[in-house]
This record gives C-alpha cells, structure tokens and sequence, in this order.
C-alpha cells in the first residue's frame, strides 16, 4: 500500500484480534492437481457498473475475465433508482457538491478523494451517453433532479425510476463488442487465490460445479455491497457480502465496516418483498407523515424531507416508536397527479400492484439495509492493502462516502474507480508481459465435509434478523455484546466446514461480514453518519475522528 496512502488527516485506528481464530483462510479444500483451471491477464469479480466500467479500460490485447455471480443483468447496479450525482446546471459548481459530500460524510471523507470524483463526474456522464445510454432530457437538454443532502438539482437520470437498469443494458452492449473480455456468467468467486503475499487470482464454482482455479496477473474486486446481512434490505438476494468476505479471508485491510446506510423510505407491506422508494420521490416533494398523518420531519431537521439520509433514517425509527406504529408514510397527493404517475413509473407500477395509487394513496414506508460503505480499503489509485488486488464499488471503502453516503454518489463511484482501477490494472498487467503464468502451490489445510446437521436457511435467517434488531438503525452496547457472542458461536460451528454450494459458502460470507460490522460497530463508542449508538448518542470528533480498519491475522 502506498504510505501516502492519505484520507486527509484522519488516522486509521486498527481492531486488534484474532480473527483466524474465527474466520478460516479458504473456505474449500484446494488441490491443484485435481483441480481444472483457467488463465488470464485480468481478472474482474463482479459484473455491475464497476466491474463493466474497469473492463472498458483493458487494454484490448489481454485477455480478461468477468466473473458475475448471476445472470450479467442481475446486479446492485441495476437496481438502482435514482440517478448519478453530476454537476451539470451552469448554476452548479464543483465545489457545491464537494461541500454537499462533506457534510454528508460527517467529518470522515478523503477531501482529495471527493474533490477527484465529483470533477472526473461530467466526463464520466458523456462516455455512458456515448456508449448508449439514454438519460432523461426534455428539448435536448439533460433533466435534472434533486436529492436529500444536495443544494442544487443534479440528478441525472434515465426511465424514469429506473437509471440502473438503463445504464446496464447499455454498458452490457457496449462490453460485448469488445473481442478479448469474456463473461462468465453464474460464476461463484469462493475465495482469492494468493502466493506469497499476492493476490494471483480466484477459486470458482461456474454453474454449482466444482471449483477450479482462474489464475491472473492482475485482479479487480467489484463484488458490491452486502444488504441481505440483514431482515430488511432495498438490496437483491445476491447481495450477500462475497467480496467482503473473500478480501477479508485473503488478508486485505478492511474499514469503516460500521457504516452501514439504511435508506429511509422502504415500502413495507407485510408478506411483500421490500422495495426501495427512491429518494428522488422526496426531492419532487413528497412528504413524510406518521399514522395520525403528522408531517413530522420538521420536528427533527429544518431541511425536512430532504435532510440526508441518516438523519431520515433516524426520524423515522423515531417517530415509529412514538407513535408505536410498524412505519411511516409517503404522501405525494398535493402534487400533480401526472407529474407523479410519469415522474416514477416503476415505483407506480409496485405500488399498484397493492392496490396504492402513488398520487393519491400514502405509500407505507421504513428503513432498510441499503448500501455498504466499509470495505475494502483502496487508495486514490484503487489500489487494495493486497499486492495484485485492485478494488472498486461499493465492495471498497474509497473515502469518498465518510460516515454517510450523499444520494445518487454510488454510481458515480463506481464509474470513478471501476476506470482507475481498470486502467491501473491494465498497466500492471502489460508490465508483465514477458511473464507466463503458471499453476503456484497455496497453503491451504485440508477441511472435511460438515458432519452437523446444519440448517443452512434457518441460521441465515436467524442470522439476518439478528443483525436487523441489534446492528441496526439504532445500537446500543449491551446489544451489540449480545450480538457478537451469537455470531461467534454460529462462526464457531458454520465456518470450520466445507460447506460444498453456494448457499452455504453465502451464509460462511454474511457471517464474515457480521463478524466485522457488529465488532466495529462495538468499538466506536459515538454516533457517526449511519452508526447511531443510543448509549453514545453524539459525535465525538477528539476520540473517533478515526477510521477503524480490520485484517485477518
């Protein structure tokens, strides 16, 4: 790692433990005699917005790999709602939004990291128009919203409701033309491969058969985040923390793994899949009320609805539990009905699907698992802790996001960093050219099948309720001890095994992550951003103006 390694002059505070006390090096047997492999220049984990952006920066005579975990459609990216933050309107200026990501983050962004992406945004924005994406725009011009945390309308979005899924399909077009990239699809990244202090490559399952080995000169992490750790999450089922996991096993620095950021608005109708509300609705001028229809944000924060997203969070679990009601409501019926129903036709579409009509109805809405700030710690030029290993979106922690994430800024990360760390990785790549690559021996104790019943289903859902009731919205320390006792004890027993598929290498992953999230979450005896200790309840910026990192040992 770089020693300028620089998020400004805030210090990293490491945790000290024994985590191979808990957490095994690889979590199935390897036998490289026995074993298929591949080879390749490059190799990309992940196959969202990052990971495709990274690709485009290869150069075109390596051969790369993309590796993705389902279907190349089904991605963190493609989900998303609202829009990428950029400065566009000539009343815009950069550094607005620096300033709007700086208060956000809470006095824990990288400034030179914030100044770097918000000013690469634009140039970012033109290259996905070039490739085909077809943003929203009305006479020739680009259509821009607005988002809590944000001063100036700088939301650029496409379908409406639906910015993720058009930005995918058209970077999944554009990725298909380029000769020397290939796309594994239904492809498991069980663990990182690495020889003698360097990242070499992966082990995978492709399509649940047995793992082989993909040996590479270079690696790009791009995993994403990790929400089905917990009960309530905007995020897909594939979210389930592998790139956490499998960098934290390989030995990579972890950090900020406290910072969770549950997104405020959720709809919530029991029996339903939880689906997120976008933030965009609250910047065209939806109000929050609770069951007696009081607007009561503006007992909480004088920006009302479009206060950041902790700061919403908060309220809401606040106000529920004034009113003792299971959520809140979204209310747009002051605003014109056409307006609404075209501004967010898919959000109209779910919510039809119950019977709510978005423009007249209060849409039930809570807080849920979003987005993951921690991971793995990367430098301004995407560099990991490991040697070989590259990293981008939201499986890092870039310094951009500090302690809470301004709206609409993930996407634009991951465009940022998915071109650096491609672009880096390319270099490093053709820097070896003369180098074959070659089957390397790894240390890896043999590990039996499990021979315990274990309900892989059961513990998961234990597992993601736990962390819902006690590493949630709202903390408190004796919970938080509770916590982390139950996770030890279920790591005690899940992780000694080679649990053989996919769902049980997931769960030995959320597991991991727990692991780390409800330690950390321990230590930081003050409320930050996202990580709201109600036994701590303020900022304390002498003692925790630090960033707390983790490394197996």
């Amino acid at each position: 790692m770089n020693s300028e390694h620089s998020h400004g002059l805030i210090p990293d505070l490491p945790i000290e433990q024994r985590w191979s006390a808990w957490i095994p090096r690889y979590l199935v047997p390897i036998d490289p005699k026995r074993m298929g492999h591949y080879f390749t220049d490059v190799l990309i984990i992940g196959g969202g917005l990052a990971g495709l952006r990274a690709a485009h920066e290869i150069d075109p005579s390596l051969r790369t790999i993309i590796l993705t975990k389902d279907k190349v459609e089904e991605s963190n990216s493609a989900y998303a709602q609202g829009g990428i933050a950029s400065v566009w309107d000539p009343e815009d200026r950069f550094d607005n939004h620096v300033q709007d990501t700086l208060v956000a983050g809470c006095d824990l962004c990288d400034a030179g990291t914030v100044d770097m992406v918000v000013r690469e945004a634009p140039q970012r924005i033109m290259e996905l128009i070039e490739w085909g994406t077809r943003f929203d725009s009305s006479d020739g011009q680009l259509v821009l919203g607005r988002e809590g945390g944000h001063s100036h309308q700088r939301i650029i979005h496409a379908l409406g409701d639906a910015t993720g899924k058009e930005i995918m399909r058209a970077m999944i077009a554009h990725t298909r033309t380029r000769p020397n990239i290939e796309v594994l699809e239904e492809a498991f990244t069980i663990d990182l491969l690495t020889h003698e202090g360097r990242c070499c490559g992966a082990v995978v399952s492709i399509a649940n058969r047995p793992p082989v080995l993909v040996w590479a000169k270079e690696t790009i992490l791009c995993t994403g985040g990790c929400g089905q750790v917990f009960r309530e999450s905007t995020n897909p089922k594939l979210a389930t923390g592998d790139g956490h996991g499998i960098a934290f096993r390989a030995g990579a620095r972890m950090r900020d793994m406290e910072f969770m950021q549950f997104h405020p608005t959720v709809l919530y109708i029991a029996g339903s899949s939880r689906t997120l509300i976008t933030e965009a609705i609250r910047g065209e001028g939806a109000y929050l009320v609770d069951s007696s229809g009081y607007r009561f944000m503006g007992d909480y924060d004088p920006r009302l609805e479009l206060a950041p997203r902790d700061v919403v969070s908060k309220a809401i679990v606040s106000q529920m539990e004034k009113t003792q009601s299971p959520c809140v409501y979204l209310t747009l019926k002051h605003l014109n009905p056409e307006h609404v129903r075209s501004r967010f036709p898919g959000i109209a579409k779910v919510c039809n699907s119950f019977g709510l009509d978005i423009a007249q109805d209060a849409i039930p809405v809570r807080p849920g698992a979003h987005y993951m700030i921690g991971g793995a710690d990367v430098d301004r030029e995407a560099r990991t802790s490991l040697p070989g290993l590259w990293g981008a979106g939201e499986v890092t922690s870039t310094g951009l996001h500090g302690a809470n994430r301004l709206a609409s800024n993930s996407l634009l990360e991951g465009l940022v960093f998915g071109s650096i760390a491609g672009r880096n990785a390319s270099a490093a790549a053709l820097a070896q050219a003369g180098r074959e690559l070659r089957v390397l021996p790894v240390a890896n104790p043999t590990r039996s099948p499990s021979s315990l019943p274990i309900d892989i289903s059961d513990i998961r859902n234990s597992v993601r309720s736990l962390m819902w009731r006690s590493v949630g919205v709202q903390r408190r320390g004796d919970r938080l001890e509770d916590a982390l006792h139950e996770i030890q004890r279920y790591c005690s027993y899940v992780l000694s095994h080679d649990l053989g598929n996919v769902d049980g290498w997931e769960l030995q992953n959320m597991l991991t992550v727990s692991l780390m999230m409800t330690t950390a979450a321990l230590f930081r005896t003050e409320s930050r951003g996202v990580h709201f200790r109600t036994d701590f309840p303020a900022a304390d910026n002498d003692r925790w103006r630090k960033h707390l990192s983790q490394v197996r040992s």
